[in-house]
């Protein structure tokens, strides 16, 4: 079988690499156009004129000395030669409208002697700033293939296929010799390691300690080689990057020409005045943010209300048409209840994602996180935090992956502890369920829904839970190091559609599926839990119910009632929940909230889940919706509605600052290598959570 040609796709963040991989291979990678979005390696393949290929996307970087864990990926993937998917073929992927600091890259990847293919995007983005780029005198200059491609559209892909299949034999030369810088050790380590290239000799000395393939005893003959020969790694690098803009530089002065000089104001150039304007800047982000949380609910609520409805009747269906018996009332009681709780949220799940692509697709959430890097520095965060913590209003998985280009340890574990504060997908459904039973569906000032605007202060909650946390943190870990977020701001951009559609299906179908398949398991086995008991209880709950309510006629709907809460509160959920109760009791929360405290540790969407569970089991006759079943739930003690304002809010605020996703905590302890980190996380959020839920419940009661 022919071997698969191996290409590898590196280049600057933001230079549209995973648009180029994308389009190569099919595949709907996640792009962005801020730092962050790819975190490893990512492959993909496809077929063209009988040849297989196999496509791998790097992170990006801006030169192959790393200086975080996602750049070293780049660097160990280019440094072993030995690798099986080494690549025959890299393409370098350079933003043609900032040609000059892209090409500090390719010029270094051009040296380690591999065939290169430098791809340039955004050419027409740089036509419209002016700059006219001689295609052919590249090629000449640089001494490597050429091709332009346009992301969006696919304009240059058929090119660049060609070009990968092109056996092009061309004579090395290498763009800068760094045996100018030391000239004694390249030859010693290219002895020592057969190699053939003077810029890979360079690199053993310069990361000698980065590369895993090499052995103890190989690091040490490298390491009394530098000081025998004086090579100094930070000075070195620094004079290395200096002349390679020198040559760069020189060479661009007769490749890029400007049609007008000076420069030309862009549409960029102008929005980017007012949205980035230290006051009309955050003006409008809070104005985008209102927008947002208030169509969630003003545009999703009819659609939510048909599949409750939905749901309601069919579970009436089944018990209609199939025999009574145990496995009906799982199916009626347990299971379409359970799956109904996921599915009424998918309207505002889209519509969040919907929201969120857009300004991603747009270039407008560079801009957000341009804006709030100036509040975070201010509590001490890491200006590289800033991506991460606006990631987790997504997902906190990925979110904490992102921290991978963070250089500070210290920096890095601050920012990976606070991170699952940030309100993600999965607290929509609670914060949804709470607010529409306890918050009125009335209009602030006429134009702004108050649920809505309850939504965003649930959201603005966490983040400020967020920085706050990392402000703690900071003063007791004593990070005293600073590092800076340098980003470039992307050009606007109309939003490509099929992406945004793209981020919609797949994001809804992920929740539907991931959750879906954690609630199904949960349903079932809290409806079994729920419909037995222990002993002879269930036994002798007709008995015990008629000793209890002796007016009561055995067949009258008060009597069979009493019958199903009785049942519940001696099955095995009911003493599961019972048992927690003394705790949460403080912040109002009964045994049958306890029950759903539990489960959802697992993921807190389960909460909302298992409340429909709890709810519909031995509850017949009732074919009302989850909503209007939490409605009207009775308080034993008060006589009164059981979820109340105090008790809506105390919930809300646990669940915005509690930890409950067993992810986040596996991907944690990945990311640190260490138990210490997710156990703290969990008992710092966990406790933290509990105290506002209980000031909250008992100011408000």
């Amino acid at each position: 079988m022919k071997r698969a040609i191996n290409v590898a796709l590196v280049g600057n963040p933001n230079a549209g690499k995973t648009s180029v991989f994308n389009l190569l291979t099919g595949m709907n990678q996640k792009v962005g156009n801020f730092p962050g979005v790819t975190m490893d390696k990512v492959s993909g393949h496809y077929s063209f004129q009988g040849e297989s290929t196999m496509v791998l996307d790097l992170p990006g970087t801006y030169s192959i000395y790393p200086r975080s864990m996602d750049e070293r990926v780049v660097f160990d993937f280019l440094s072993d030669e030995n690798a099986h998917d080494y690549p025959d073929k890299i393409i370098a992927v350079a933003d043609a409208s900032n040609l000059e600091r892209n090409l500090l890259l390719f010029s270094q990847i051009l040296d380690l002697g591999q065939p290169t293919i430098l791809a340039l995007t955004m050419l027409d983005m740089a036509n419209k700033q002016g700059i006219n780029i001689d295609i052919t005198a590249l090629e000449k200059e640089f001494n490597t293939k050429v091709v332009t491609i346009n992301g969006r559209n696919g304009d240059g892909l058929e090119e660049l296929k060609e070009a990968i299949l092109e056996s092009r034999e061309v004579e090395y030369t290498a763009l800068y010799d760094v045996r100018e810088l030391s000239p004694e050790i390249i030859p010693v380590i290219k002895e020592k390691f057969d190699l053939k290239n003077d810029y890979i000799a360079y690199q053993y000395a310069q990361q000698t300690y980065s590369k895993s393939f090499l052995s103890n005893d190989d690091m040490q003959f490298i390491a009394d080689a530098k000081v025998k020969y004086n090579f100094c790694d930070r000075q070195f690098q620094t004079t290395e990057t200096v002349e390679r803009y020198k040559i760069i530089r020189q060479k661009l002065s007769e490749i890029v020409t400007r049609s007008q000089p000076g420069e030309i104001k862009t549409r960029t150039s102008k929005l980017d005045k007012i949205l980035t304007h230290k006051i009309y800047g955050y003006l409008i982000f809070m104005a985008v943010l209102l927008l947002m949380f208030q169509s969630i609910f003003e545009w999703a609520n009819p659609f939510m209300d048909w599949i409750d409805l939905g749901f309601a009747q069919l579970s009436a269906f089944a018990r209609s048409i199939l025999p009574s018996g145990v496995l009906t009332n799982l199916i009626a009681e347990g299971i379409i209840p359970g799956l109904g709780g996921v599915v009424i949220f998918i309207p505002q799940i889209a519509l969040l994602f919907c929201f969120i692509s857009i300004l991603e697709e747009s270039g407008y959430m560079s801009r957000v996180v341009f804006l709030t890097d100036k509040i975070m520095r201010k509590f001490g965060l890491n200006g590289k935090s800033i991506v991460p913590l606006i990631s987790g209003v997504a997902c906190a998985i990925p979110a904490i992956m992102a921290t991978r280009n963070i250089e500070s340890w210290k920096d890095r574990i601050i920012t990976i502890f606070v991170t699952p504060f940030m309100s993600c997908s999965a607290r929509l459904p609670v914060y949804a369920i709470l607010i529409s039973l306890v918050i009125p569906d009335t209009r602030v000032l006429g134009i702004f829904n108050l649920q809505g605007l309850t939504l965003m202060f649930l959201y603005l909650l966490g983040f400020f839970g967020a920085i706050f946390s990392a402000l703690i943190l900071q003063k007791i870990l004593k990070v005293k190091e600073r590092s800076y977020f340098i980003m470039e701001l992307p050009v606007y951009r109309w939003p490509k559609w099929k992406n945004v559609w793209i981020t919609i299906f797949s994001k809804s179908r992920t929740f539907v599926l991931e959750a879906g398949k954690i609630i199904l398991a949960i349903s079932i086995v809290l409806w079994v839990l729920a419909s037995y008991g222990p002993g002879d209880r269930f036994d002798q709950a007709s008995t015990a119910v008629q000793n209890t309510y002796p007016t009561l006629d055995t067949t009258s709907v008060e009597f069979e009632n009493a019958l199903s809460a009785y049942k519940l509160e001696n099955s095995y959920a009911g003493i599961l929940g019972k048992s927690i109760e003394p705790v949460i009791r403080p912040l109002g929360y009964d045994w049958k909230i306890g029950i759903a405290l539990i489960t959802s540790f697992a993921a807190r969407e389960v909460f909302v889940g298992t409340i429909a569970t709890i709810y519909s089991v031995g509850d017949e006759e009732n074919e009302s919706t989850i909503k209007d079943k939490l409605k009207a739930e009775i308080n034993p003690e008060t006589g009164l509605p059981m979820y109340t304002f105090a008790l809506g809010l105390s919930l809300m605020i646990f669940y915005a600052f509690a930890m409950q996703c067993m992810s986040t905590l596996a991907v944690v302890y990945r990311e640190t290598k260490s138990i210490k980190w997710p156990i703290l996380q969990l008992i710092y959020m966990s406790g933290l959570a509990y105290i506002c839920a209980l000031i909250a419940y008992q100011v408000f009661k």
